[in-house]
């Protein structure tokens, strides 16, 4: 998987552990390595990360490695962003868009 600075890698094995019983809202992005719009979408979940974070954690999940996690939330399209919160998923988005977007999306689960 093509890494993303600042933003951590989960696996189906670890996805529970580190997503769903997280303490803070965890915004997942469901890539893969021949996705050009998922590296496009790179910088932009670097820059949050570093920003909320504090308030917001940033994972990503490579579809082909993790198909079922990938399965489980019905992800059918490359970037999806799916934000967690308390184990349950409360906003998903689909496609890459710049930062500021992104942060008005997030808005109402920060």
């Amino acid at each position: 998987m093509i890494k993303t600075v600042g933003v951590d890698e989960v696996t189906d094995s670890d996805f529970a552990e580190v997503v769903l019983k997280s303490g803070l809202p965890v915004l997942v992005k469901f890539t893969a390595d021949w996705c050009g719009p998922c590296r496009q979408l790179g910088p932009v979940l670097t820059a949050i990360a570093a920003e909320e974070g504090d308030r917001l954690k940033v994972v990503q999940i490579d579809v082909d490695t993790s198909p079922e996690t990938t399965i489980a939330y019905g992800v059918l399209a490359t970037p999806t962003l799916i934000v967690f919160r308390d184990g349950e998923p409360v906003k998903s988005m689909t496609g890459a868009r710049p930062k500021r977007r992104l942060l008005q999306e997030l808005t109402d689960v920060l």
